[in-house]
């Protein structure tokens, strides 16, 4: 997902208008709607129920979710670090290579 891009979810009413669950963390200007149908979530079934329960228990102490700006900082910091990581690799044993041909 580009950073121009939010998924957000809402509620269709009957009048064709959206009641989305949060603002849209975008500059205003024209944007592309794709409306999608979710599934409703069974009620009873023991997964959906602890979700339900964890995501209420989340809201009720203000926990705030990560914004895709945060994740995906997070994520080029980590690829950023693997790959340094793998060049100290290579440059380690290409040193080692180098060191084992200087031995008589």
């Amino acid at each position: 997902m580009s950073l121009s891009e939010v998924v957000v979810e809402g509620t269709l009413k009957p009048d064709g208008t959206l009641d989305l669950d949060h603002k849209p963390n975008l500059p205003p200007g024209r944007v592309q709607v794709i409306v999608q149908a979710l599934p409703e979530l069974p009620d009873g079934d023991p997964f959906w129920d602890m979700m339900k329960s964890i995501w209420a228990e989340q809201r009720a102490r203000g926990h705030v979710p990560r914004s895709v700006e945060e994740i995906e900082a997070e994520r080029r910091e980590m690829r950023e670090g693997w790959a340094r990581r793998q060049e100290a690799i290579e440059r380690l044993q290409e040193e080692s290579r180098r060191l084992r041909g200087q031995q008589p």
